[in-house]
Formats: C-alpha cells, structure tokens, sequence
C-alpha cells in the first residue's frame, strides 16, 4: 500500500483524459471518509500500469481515451484482474453504452451531468459488487440480460458489435479506413469487412450512405451532449 493511503478506506484509480475531470473527481472522492484516490491515468496504456501500482479497490473508466476505447479498457483490466469492479463515468448517454459496458464487465454506468451525489452512491455500491444504473435504462437492461429480448427489438445502432460500433463512430469523425486501421491497430483489411458488416446490419447500401449517416449520427449525439459538464457537482 503506497505511503499515506488508509487501510480502512477503498482505492480508487481514476482513468479520463481530461485533466480537470481528474482533479474534480479526486477532490470529491478524497473528502469522503470511506474513500481515496489511489491513482490516475490519462489513457489505457497508463491505467494498466497502474494497476500494480495503485492496487485499486475500485476503476472509475470513461468511455472515450485518446488510445483505445473505454470498452477495451475494461476487457483488458478484467483479463487481468476478473474480480475488480469497474464504474464508467461518461458524458455520453447511457442508453448508448450501458448496455456495452455490462457486457464488456463492467458493473455500473453514471453520466457527468448526475452530480457529485450521485457519483458516490454509484462508487459505492460498484465497490461492494451491486450493479449501479439509472431508474430509466436499468429496467431495460435487466430485460435485456434476463429475459432475453428479441434482436428485432433494438435499435440497429444496439446490433453492432463493439468494435463495429468503434469504427462505426470514427467513419462518422471522418477517418479513413487506413485512418482507422492505425488508430485501432488493425489491418486496411480487418477495418473494410467490419465496414461491410456495419452496412449490413444498419441496411445502408454505399460507403457514401455510410459516411453521411455515421457523420449525422456523431453530430446528433454531440448537440445532445453539449450541456453535460466535465467536473462533477455537489
């Protein structure tokens, strides 16, 4: 245990790329008396390394780090540490990821915009091994996993695969396929068939319609997120 931590409370290592994000989660997270920060990282590269050195007892993640995605992240700390629980703090809607970062292991989801309230009673029931969702998506997130729902039920976006997803979001930034074949580490190739499998499953019958409805679908989504702050509130 790093010198000047305290047995008695939980360690959490905060992974965001944005520094003030970092600083206000940790001022918040440090003035509790059951809490402490025990480390940070800028990306998914750093938060790996600072598994051993922070020994956390709990991961916050956000989804989007400048090296791999957050959903990555969270299948590469639990293929190394299956029994570390994992709470992502984003500022994108969790109707879009909640559903992807359960199923990549992770055990709760909260939005910037829920305030510092919120993000304690989430921290903590992550840290004692309870799922932590909204009223509004838990519902149907627990049908989802329990009961089974039908394909056909959920949004094409829903249908993509994670990686899918992931080159999916940056056709709509404007990345090339040898663009994105660099930034995610994979080959020209491997980026064309998941292309192919993205217009597929989202019915689209050119890589023009693709492009158009990818860039459409990322501008959609960030007017919806314009107001959610990066720090969070008491």
């Amino acid at each position: 245990m790093a010198s000047g931590q305290h047995p008695n409370r939980k360690r959490v290592l905060i992974v965001d790329d944005h520094p003030m994000t970092r600083s206000g989660l940790a001022h918040l997270i440090n003035h509790q008396e059951d809490l402490e920060v025990c480390g940070e990282a800028a990306n998914a590269a750093d938060a790996i390394s600072a598994l051993d050195a922070c020994d956390p007892d709990l991961v916050l993640v956000d989804i989007t780090l400048p090296d791999k995605s957050g959903l990555e992240l969270i299948k590469d700390i639990k293929a190394l540490r299956p029994a570390l629980p994992i709470l992502v703090v984003s500022m994108h809607d969790e109707s879009i990821y909640a559903e992807r970062v359960l199923r990549a292991g992770a055990r709760g989801y909260i939005t910037k915009r829920e305030g510092g309230e919120r993000l304690l009673q989430a921290i903590r029931e992550v840290a004692t091994g309870n799922i932590f969702l909204s009223q509004r998506i838990s519902a149907g997130i627990l049908e989802l996993f329990v009961g089974g729902q039908p394909v056909r039920e959920r949004s094409s976006i829903q249908q993509l695969s994670d990686r899918e997803f992931e080159v999916f979001e940056l056709i709509g930034a404007g990345l090339s396929s040898r663009e994105i074949a660099a930034k995610l580490h994979l080959s020209t190739k491997t980026v064309q068939a998941h292309r192919a499998n993205v217009m597929r499953k989202l019915n689209l019958k050119s890589t023009p319609g693709l492009v158009s409805y990818a860039a459409r679908w990322i501008e959609h989504r960030s007017s919806a997120e314009e107001s959610v702050p990066r720090t969070p509130s008491g």
